[in-house]
């Protein structure tokens, strides 16, 4: 039976030329290595070298075979390295799941950090809603998430990365004074548009102001932008996460913005992922750059 061994020192034979040179060069003794090539070459029933006191020449069959046993050592090499690539911190493929009222926020700021710190990691993103989400990273579909609590992650590890507080989004005519907070008891409901049901958020802000579906507008978007252009065209008002507002309220100057001053009036981004995930040295780093990217989102 060949060995790799056998290979490796074969290999460094046809590279120096020289027994001993080849020999100093693995590592091992000129005797050992003659007699695991010997072996080699009675196992083949063909030489491979031909041996003179003088010079080392590589046979005919030789070279044909030195030629495989080539590409059957850097395939090895190759295997031997897989397992180091991937102990390396985001070095390797991870599926993310992100919330649609976060993606399109967080994103912008995260990918120049990873491509700069990390320029081999490559991120497949999935959009979906919190309760999806999670359900993904259960089963196995995607690695991590980045979800909104409260959502049920009981056997999954847990990490709280912020808590968004919710602004509630008016036209400057629909104002009723110049406020710096506002209770949640005091929104209006009649008037209020949110995004539709399977959306964490819409439930998360009934919970915040204490009222049910019937007591908004039957009127439903599909996502923060909607809700912001239908606000300034006066159809009605809105609640939106300060990760998002930045984004969606800076350049619209007939709208205006106000925080609510309820102490729950928020809701809590986490990163999920199963406890047995064999890369956490790898969660770590992206946590901390999700983190960052959510304190860019904030403060912009």
């Amino acid at each position: 039976m060949i060995s790799f061994k056998q290979l490796h020192y074969a290999l460094a034979v046809e590279q120096h030329l020289h027994f001993r040179k080849a020999a100093e060069a693995c590592s091992v003794s000129q005797p050992a290595m003659s007699s695991a090539l010997s072996e080699l070459e009675r196992n083949l029933g063909v030489a491979l070298f031909e041996r003179s006191n003088r010079q080392v020449l590589v046979t005919e069959f030789g070279r044909q075979f030195l030629a495989k046993a080539r590409d059957v050592e850097l395939s090895v090499n190759e295997l031997e390295m897989l397992p180091k690539r991937h102990t390396r911190v985001l070095s390797s493929r991870m599926s993310v799941g992100f919330i649609p009222t976060a993606c399109p926020y967080l994103l912008p700021h995260l990918m120049p950090a990873l491509a700069q710190r990390y320029p081999k990691f490559e991120m497949g993103i999935v959009e979906e809603h919190s309760k999806v989400l999670v359900d993904k990273v259960r089963a196995g579909e995607i690695d991590t998430a980045v979800v909104a609590l409260p959502c049920d992650t009981l056997d999954l590890l847990t990490f709280e990365l912020c808590k968004d507080r919710f602004y509630w989004v008016t036209h400057n005519t629909e104002t009723p004074v110049e406020l710096s907070e506002i209770l949640a008891k005091n929104i209006p409901a009649s008037r209020l548009m949110l995004l539709k049901d399977d959306h964490c958020l819409k439930q998360q802000v009934l919970n915040v102001l204490g009222i049910s579906r019937s007591q908004i507008q039957a009127l439903e978007a599909i996502s923060l932008t909607t809700l912001i252009q239908l606000v300034e065209g006066q159809v009605g008002t809105t609640i939106v996460p300060e990760i998002a507002l930045n984004q969606l309220a800076n350049e619209q100057l007939s709208i205006h913005a106000i925080p609510l001053a309820d102490n729950d009036a928020h809701r809590r981004i986490a990163f999920v992922v199963r406890p047995a995930y064999p890369h956490l040295n790898s969660v770590e780093a992206l946590i901390h750059l999700i983190r960052n990217a959510l304190n860019a989102s904030l403060k912009e």
